[in-house]
């Protein structure tokens, strides 16, 4: 058994995921594979026995309700953890990581000597531009160690996102209950700012997401069957920055009033209704207090 897990959730995206496996396999460093998949309609499920009954590199892992992205990384670190994994390599089923991309995520954590907290890749778009969706959010300047190419970041997402089997048995798992939409934002916090570990962008180790644009995502301009959607953001993010105190309520309320009236300057249609879901979803998150799940006294893997 290898000692890292790539951890890839999927929901009815059979071809893009199939290119994502092939990716994940033909990594120049070697790894193996926990897929979870969604309750998928697509095929999906039949393809992965196929695949899966005699690689032992795989575990397939079908989930009978989609349990979201947030569920579907619970499920899957949890797994990895389980099965005696040391590291764990989370992505979405339409994320392409070049093939030294792990290569990569290893040579960053040997020069920190695994002192961190999650290390992130350096995310592209299709056609090489950066990828508006997976920009982190950067930290303080370390100079020793941007010369190695990293770089201190205090949020990342889940589009390859690198962490130790032991950081999530101190740290716990992403809240399943987020379901879509600011479970990585959490949890990456988590880890920087309430844990106040270093964690760092590794921009050697490329990954392409492969999202149909690169727009990023806003309530105020996004089309009119995404709306509803974005009930779990504003209910999440709620959750998470009340965590970091008032400072980090503070911040959540201004940004709550900073799209409410990009809303009125820019939505093409549909303003009440988008306003409804900021308003509604900002009181309802004061009373979202999701559990943060710990794995357990389990025994704990060299570095």
């Amino acid at each position: 058994m290898n000692t890292i897990a790539a951890v890839v959730v999927t929901y009815n995206r059979l071809e893009m995921l199939k290119k994502c496996i092939e990716s994940i396999l033909n990594q120049s460093a070697g790894c193996d594979l926990i897929i979870v998949n969604n309750a998928s309609t697509d095929g999906t499920e039949i393809y992965l026995y196929s695949i899966g009954k005699d690689n032992g590199r795989i575990t397939v892992i079908n989930n009978k309700t989609n349990a979201g992205g947030a569920g579907g990384f619970n499920i899957g670190m949890r797994e990895a953890v389980r099965q005696g994994y040391k590291y764990i390599w989370c992505m979405d089923d339409d994320t392409m990581p070049k093939p030294d991309a792990l290569k990569q995520m290893i040579i960053a954590h040997r020069q920190l000597r695994g002192n961190y907290g999650f290390l992130s890749g350096l995310i592209l778009w299709k056609d090489g531009s950066r990828h508006r969706m997976n920009v982190p959010t950067s930290g303080k300047t370390d100079s020793s160690a941007e010369k190695f190419g990293l770089r201190l970041i205090k949020q990342a997402s889940f589009v390859s996102f690198w962490i130790k089997a032991d950081t999530v048995r101190r740290a716990g798992l992403p809240i399943k209950d987020f379901f879509i939409w600011g479970d990585d934002v959490e949890y990456s916090r988590r880890l920087a700012v309430r844990m106040k570990l270093p964690c760092y962008m590794v921009f050697k180790s490329v990954a392409i997401h492969m999202t149909e644009t690169n727009n990023g995502s806003c309530i105020a301009t996004d089309k009119e069957d995404r709306i509803d959607r974005y009930r779990y953001a504003f209910r999440n993010e709620n959750f998470l920055y009340r965590c970091e105190g008032i400072k980090g309520t503070i911040y959540y309320l201004l940004k709550c009033a900073y799209n409410i009236i990009k809303i009125i300057i820019k939505a093409p249609d549909n303003k009440l209704k988008r306003i409804k879901v900021v308003l509604s979803q900002m009181i309802a998150g004061f009373r979202f207090n999701p559990e943060i799940e710990k794995i357990g006294d389990m025994k704990r893997n060299e570095q």
